[in-house]
């Protein structure tokens, strides 16, 4: 039957290499973005702790304790996580540098 026409292609996957600028504006972004959830998570556990649970059914203090450890337990996650891409950023910027910094001259001649 038919075959298809099977020609070499370039490398098309439009990945652009990495730059320190860029690694530093990541990393500025990703810690405005952990310091706003490490801020919004001190606001949840500051209002949890202020508006105490009112019940006599102990499932329903155990289940209402259960899901506050877990939305401020994700909410910590995340700013941790958004910390942690923030330094490895800053790190992979200050590895580029070094990178730039060494690479010997090449000479055209």
């Amino acid at each position: 039957m038919n075959e298809p026409n099977i020609t070499p292609s370039a490398d098309t996957s439009g990945q652009v290499p990495p730059t320190p600028l860029r690694c530093i504006t990541g990393a500025i972004m990703s810690g405005g973005f952990g310091f706003a959830m490490y801020s919004l998570m001190i606001a949840i556990a500051t209002t949890f702790a202020a508006k105490p649970i009112h019940s006599d059914n102990l499932i329903a203090i155990k289940i209402s304790a259960a899901v506050r450890t877990l939305v401020v337990g994700i909410v910590a996650l995340g700013a941790g996580i958004f910390g942690i891409v923030g330094i490895g950023l800053l790190a992979l910027a200050i590895q580029l540098v070094f990178q730039q910094l060494t690479k010997p001259k090449e000479t055209n001649s």
